[in-house]
C-alpha cells in the first residue's frame, strides 16, 4: 500500500488495545508481535481452496473454505481467524467437529490429537453479510464499491481477511490458492493469480481462479461488479519469463485507464533488472469505481480507486510503487509487521528508481528532498520497530527508503543493486525480518555496513545523509 493513504487511514482511526505477547516460531522464541490475537503458531497452512456465493442484491456470502494445514505442535484443537461471519458446519478430515467462535476467533475441536507434522484437512462452511472489521486503522478487509448492490472489492492490511474467509491471518503463514466465485451472470468476479474457468449455469456464473502463490492471507483478493478487461503479455527480456498481464476497469473509465497503466510492461522489465526475476505467472491492475485513500498491493492484483485515473499518468508512482511489492512485500513477505520497513521502504524507494529510469529526478535527488522534509519533522520514531499503531506512518516508508538510498551510496551501484537482487533471490516465496536484511546486506556488500545500518534502522535522529 502506498504512503499517502496513510493520513486518511490515521485520521480518527479507533485505536483497540492489542496486548504484546511472545510467541513460538520455526526458528525458537520470536519478539512480542504487533498484532498477537491474528494468527496461530500451531499450525502452517499449505493451501486454501475457497468456494464463494455472493448474492450483490442483499450482500450476502455463502462460503465454503478446505483448508490444507500442517500442525507445528501437539493439537487437540484448530483456531482461525473469522470476523463477523457465522460458521455453520465444520470438519477434520471428513470427520464433522465442534465449531465454537468468539471474538474473532473460530475454534474447532479435533476429532483426534494431531501430532506435530501431522498434515490435516478442515471444512468450513460460513454465511453472512461481511463487512469491513475494526481495526487500529480504521475499517479494513470486505468493502462495497460504486451501487450498493454492484461491486465489492477487498482491501486486508494487515488484519481484514478474516471479513471474508476463515484463515490463519499471520503475514508469514504463506499458502496456495484457488477461488470460486459464484456471482450473478452479467458481473464479473476477479481474483489473485490465473483464471481456469468462467462457466455459467443458469442466472449465475463461476469464476475459477488458482495461484500456486505462496501467498499471505492478507494479500488475498476478491472483486465483483462490472469491468473492462484488457489482457496481453509482457515481455521481460532474455532469462526472464512472459508474463500475463490482465487489467481490469469500469467501461467509462477505460480509455484513461489502458493510458494510466500502459507502462506497466517497462516497469516489470526495469525492476525485473533491478531486483531479479518477477517472482508470479501473472500480474495486473484493477481499478474499482470508488475513491481509495490509496492503492492496495494484493499479490498479482494490485487495486487502484477511481481517483487516480486521470488520463495523464499523475499517479504513475504509485503504480510503480504496487509493481515493486510483487518483489517486497509479496514474494519476500515481512515476518512480522513491525519490519514493515521491507516492503514499504523498499517499494516507495521503486517509485524514485522509476523517476530515474524514465529520465525525470534521480534517486538521489529524492533522497535529499525527502531528507530535509524529514528533518523538520519530530525525531521520534525507529523505523525497524515503530510500534504497532505506527507501522503506517509516512516516516517509515521515507525513512525506509533514505536507509536504502544509503547504503546505495556507501558501497556503489553495483554492489547495492546486487543486494537487492540478493535479498529477492534469498528469500523468495518466503518470510524474513530487519536483523536477516542487515546481516544479508553486510555479507554482499563487501564492507562493514552494519552500523551505517543500524543508525539508519533503530537510532530515532535522523542520520546525515552522505554527499
Amino acid at each position: 500500500m502506498t504512503r499517502c493513504s496513510r493520513r486518511a487511514l490515521l485520521r480518527g482511526a479507533a485505536l483497540l488495545p492489542f496486548a504484546a505477547t511472545v510467541a513460538d516460531g520455526p526458528a525458537g522464541p520470536l519478539p512480542a508481535r504487533y498484532f498477537p490475537r491474528h494468527g496461530t503458531y500451531a499450525h502452517d497452512t499449505v493451501s486454501y481452496d475457497l468456494h464463494l456465493d455472493y448474492r450483490p442484491a442483499d450482500g450476502g456470502l455463502d462460503g465454503r473454505a478446505r483448508i490444507e494445514a500442517v500442525a507445528k505442535e501437539p493439537l487437540d484443537r484448530v483456531e482461525l481467524d473469522l470476523s463477523r461471519l457465522t460458521a455453520h458446519t465444520a470438519t477434520i478430515d471428513g470427520i464433522r467437529v465442534r465449531a465454537r467462535q468468539q471474538n474473532g476467533k473460530l475454534y474447532l475441536a479435533a476429532p483426534h490429537p494431531l501430532a506435530t507434522g501431522a498434515r490435516f484437512t478442515v471444512d468450513v462452511g460460513y454465511r453472512g453479510r461481511p463487512r469491513p472489521v475494526r481495526s487500529p486503522f480504521g475499517p479494513i478487509g470486505w468493502d462495497r464499491t460504486g451501487d450498493p448492490h454492484d461491486g465489492t472489492m477487498v482491501a486486508s492490511q494487515p488484519l481484514g481477511a478474516p471479513s471474508w474467509f476463515p484463515c490463519n491471518d499471520r503475514p508469514d503463514d504463506k499458502a496456495a490458492f484457488t477461488f470460486r466465485i459464484s456471482v450473478p451472470h452479467g458481473q464479473h468476479a476477479l481474483a489473485n493469480g490465473t483464471l481456469l474457468e468462467r462457466r455459467r449455469s443458469g442466472h449465475r456464473e463461476c469464476w475459477t481462479y488458482h495461484h500456486p502463490g505462496p501467498m499471505a492471507p492478507y494479500l488475498a483478493a476478491l472483486y465483483t461488479g462490472r469491468f473492462r478487461h484488457d489482457s496481453g503479455t509482457a515481455q521481460l527480456g532474455p532469462g526472464h519469463p512472459t508474463i500475463a498481464l490482465h487489467n481490469s476497469y469500469p467501461a467509462r473509465m477505460a480509455e484513461d485507464a489502458a493510458h494510466d497503466l500502459a507502462r506497466q510492461p517497462e516497469m516489470l522489465r526495469a525492476f525485473s533488472d533491478h531486483f531479479g526475476r518477477y517472482p508470479f505467472e501473472a500480474y495486473g491492475a484493477v481499478v474499482v469505481d470508488a475513491e481509495l485513500a490509496a492503492p492496495v498491493e494484493n499479490q498479482t492484483r494490485s487495486v487502484f480507486g477511481s481517483n487516480h485515473i486521470d488520463g495523464a499518468r499523475g499517479a504513475e508512482t504509485l503504480v510503480a510503487h504496487e509493481i515493486a511489492h510483487q518483489w517486497y512485500g509479496n514474494s519476500v513477505s515481512l515476518r512480522d509487521w513491525r519490519d514493515i520497513w521491507l516492503n514499504e521502504g523498499f517499494a516507495t524507494y521503486a517509485e524514485w528508481l522509476w523517476s530515474e529510469h524514465i529520465g525525470e529526478d534521480s534517486a538521489d535527488e529524492i533522497a535529499r528532498r525527502e531528507w530535509l522534509s524529514l528533518r523538520a519533522r519530530p525525531q521520534d520514531l525507529r523505523v525497524a520497530d515503530p510500534g504497532q499503531r505506527r507501522i503506517f506512518d509516512d516516516r517509515v516508508y521515507v525513512r525506509g527508503a533514505c536507509t536504502l538510498h544509503a547504503l546505495r551510496r556507501a558501497v556503489g551501484d553495483d554492489r547495492f543493486f546486487a543486494v537487492l537482487r540478493g535479498w529477492h533471490g534469498e528469500h523468495r516465496g518466503a518470510s524474513a525480518d530487519t536483523g536477516t536484511f542487515v546481516a544479508h546486506a553486510e555479507r554482499c556488500a563487501g564492507r562493514a555496513v552494519r552500523p551505517l545500518l543500524h543508525t539508519w534502522l533503530y537510532d530515532k535522529p535522523l542520520p546525515a545523509l552522505a554527499a
